[in-house]
C-alpha cells in the first residue's frame, strides 16, 4: 500500500471536525478488550490506580484513554530466533520511528519489573531498534519486513541509498540517541543482562561511529539526502545541508520533528547525545564489562561536551545568554524551539541539564515567548509548535513537556487546562491544533503524544498528588 505523508496530515484535519466535548457523556474509546494488540495486567492497575487520584472527570477520561493507546493500538509481537520481537508504529503512519517507539513505551517502564510480559515487549523493542540500527543507523523509520522496500510515498523517489526496511532516510542524531536512552532505562528498571547481546553491542558501536562519522572533521561524510518537495524543510541543500566548520559537534541533517535543519549542528540534539552516550556506556559497563565499548562512548560523549560549552550557546538582542537552537561552526546560530523532542524546552525533561540551571531556565523562557518564532498565542491557547505543520499551530506536545519540567503548581495547572480543552472532543492528544480553533488538529491518532500526556500524568500522581486532586 502506498501511503501519501500529507493525507496523513490531512486526514487529521478532516476528522477534526467534531462536536467540542459535552460533559458528562465521556464514552469508552479504547479498543475492545479482543481488538488490543498488546495487554499488560500491570499497566492495567495502573490505570485504576491512578484514575482514582484524578478529580476532573475529563482530564481522568483522557488519561484512560491516552496512557495505554501505544499498547492497545500500535504493538505487535513475535519472535526471532526464539527470542522477543516487538515492532512499535507510530500510530497512523504503519512504521517503526526509532525515537517515537522508545518514547511511547516510556510511560510503562517503571511497571516492567512486575509483569514478564512488559518485559518482553521492552526486551523485543531493543532488539528490533538495534537490528533496525544494522541495518541503516542513517535511518530514522523502518518496515516490520526487513526485506521490504518503503511503502511511504513520500520516500518512494528520495535521492539517497535506500535499503530493504528502511521506511525513510533522514539523518537525525535523536534517532541513534533513543535506543540508547530505552536500553539504559530498562537496564536500570530490570538489571537484566538478556537484550544486550552481540546484536546489541555491534548496533551501539555502529551508532557510535555513525557520531564520529557525522562530525564530518575529514569532510562531508557517507551520507546525503534530496527529496523533491514543496516545502524547503524536507531535503537538504546539496543533499548535505548548508555549509559548516568542523567543531566537534555532530551534524544532523533533520530535527525530530523530520524537518531539514538551518544550520546542522542542532544543539538539543547534541546535548541529548552527550546524556545518552554517558547512559550507554553505564549499559556496556555493567551489563557486558564491556570496557571498550564504554571507554568509546565516554571519549566521545566528552568531546562533543566541550565543543557544546564553545560553540553552543548565544547572546538574544537583549543580552541574555541562551542556549542556540542551531549553529554551523562559523559564528552564526538562530534562536527558536520546536515541540518535538530534543527541544531546548525539553532538555530537562531529557536530563540533559538540571531543571534549576540559570542558562537552560533563561533559554526555556525565552522558547515559550516571542523570542521563539515558533511560540505561537491565540485565542485558546499559548504554546510552540514548528514548521512541520505551520504557523499557528500549537503541539501539545509543547505543553506537556512544559508540565514536566515546571516547579510550580500554577504552570503545571495551566497546562493540564490547556491539554483537556483541546482535545477537540476526542479524548485524545494529537499532533497540532490551531490557536484559534481546538477542534481543527492534525493527526486523531498519534501515539507518542497520548502517551506523552499519560507519562505526565502518573509523574504528577506520583510526585504533586494533591494537584491531581485540585479543580482545574
Amino acid at each position: 500500500m502506498t501511503i501519501d505523508r500529507r493525507m496523513v496530515l490531512a486526514g487529521g484535519l478532516a476528522l477534526a471536525g467534531t462536536p467540542a466535548f459535552a460533559a458528562p457523556a465521556f464514552p469508552d474509546k479504547r479498543p475492545a478488550r479482543a481488538d488490543r494488540r498488546f495487554t499488560s495486567p500491570a499497566v492495567e492497575r495502573e490505570i485504576v490506580r491512578v484514575s482514582k487520584l484524578i478529580a476532573d472527570p475529563k482530564l481522568r477520561w483522557m488519561f484512560g484513554n491516552c496512557y495505554p493507546n501505544t499498547l492497545d493500538t500500535t504493538v505487535k509481537m513475535g519472535t526471532i530466533g526464539g527470542q522477543p520481537d516487538a515492532f512499535v508504529i507510530t500510530g497512523d503512519i504503519p512504521c517503526l520511528w526509532l525515537r517515537d517507539s522508545a518514547a511511547q513505551v516510556k510511560p510503562y517502564l517503571h511497571l516492567v519489573r512486575n509483569d514478564p510480559k512488559l518485559g518482553e515487549l521492552f526486551s523485543g523493542l531493543i532488539a528490533r531498534q538495534a537490528r533496525s540500527i544494522l541495518i541503516d543507523p542513517y535511518a530514522n523509520a523502518f518496515m516490520e519486513d526487513p526485506t521490504a522496500k518503503t511503502n511511504l510515498g513520500w520516500a518512494l523517489t528520495d535521492e539517497t541509498t535506500m535499503k530493504p526496511g528502511v521506511a525513510e532516510r533522514k539523518w537525525e542524531i535523536d534517532s541513534l540517541c533513543y535506543p540508547m536512552r530505552l536500553a539504559h532505562g530498562y537496564w536500570q528498571a530490570t538489571r537484566d543482562p538478556r537484550p544486550f547481546d552481540a546484536t546489541w553491542a555491534q548496533a551501539a558501536r555502529t551508532s557510535i561511529r555513525t557520531f564520529r562519522e557525522q562530525q564530518r572533521k575529514d569532510g562531508p561524510a557517507p551520507y546525503s539526502f534530496r527529496r523533491s518537495a514543496p516545502q524547503p524543510t524536507e531535503t537538504l541543500l546539496w543533499g548535505h545541508g548548508n555549509p559548516t566548520r568542523p567543531v566537534g559537534l555532530i551534524h544532523s541533517g533533520f530535527r525530530p520533528s523530520d524537518d531539514a535543519c538551518l544550520y546542522p549542528f542542532l544543539i538539543p540534539a547534541n546535548l541529548f547525545a552527550v546524556s545518552a552516550l554517558r547512559e550507554l556506556a553505564t549499559v556496556a559497563s555493567e551489563a557486558r564489562q564491556d570496557t571498550t565499548l564504554a571507554t568509546e562512548a565516554t571519549t566521545l560523549a566528552t568531546e562533543v561536551e566541550a565543543a557544546l560549552r564553545q560553540w553552543g550557546t548565544m547572546r538574544l538582542k537583549d543580552g541574555r545568554e541562551v542556549w542556540a537552537y542551531e549553529v554551523d561552526g562559523y559564528g552564526n546560530a538562530v534562536f527558536m524551539d520546536d515541540a518535538n523532542v530534543p527541544s531546548l524546552s525539553g532538555l530537562a525533561y531529557l536530563g540533559c541539564v538540571a531543571p534549576t540551571d540559570p542558562l537552560w531556565q533563561r533559554t526555556r523562557d525565552a522558547a515559550w515567548s516571542e523570542a521563539n518564532p515558533w511560540f505561537f498565542r491565540g485565542t485558546k491557547a499559548e504554546g510552540i509548535g514548528g514548521p512541520h505543520v505551520g504557523a499557528g499551530q500549537i503541539w501539545p506536545m509543547s505543553l506537556t513537556i512544559r508540565a514536566l519540567s515546571a516547579t510550580d503548581d500554577a504552570t503545571i495547572l495551566a497546562c493540564l487546562r490547556t491539554l483537556r480543552d483541546t482535545d477537540g472532543g476526542t479524548g485524545f492528544i494529537h499532533e497540532a491544533f490551531d490557536q484559534d480553533n481546538p477542534a481543527k488538529f492534525t493527526r486523531e491518532w498519534f501515539a507518542w503524544a497520548n502517551g506523552l500526556f499519560g507519562e505526565l500524568i502518573v509523574h504528577l500522581a506520583a510526585t504533586r498528588p494533591a494537584l491531581m486532586k485540585a479543580p482545574l
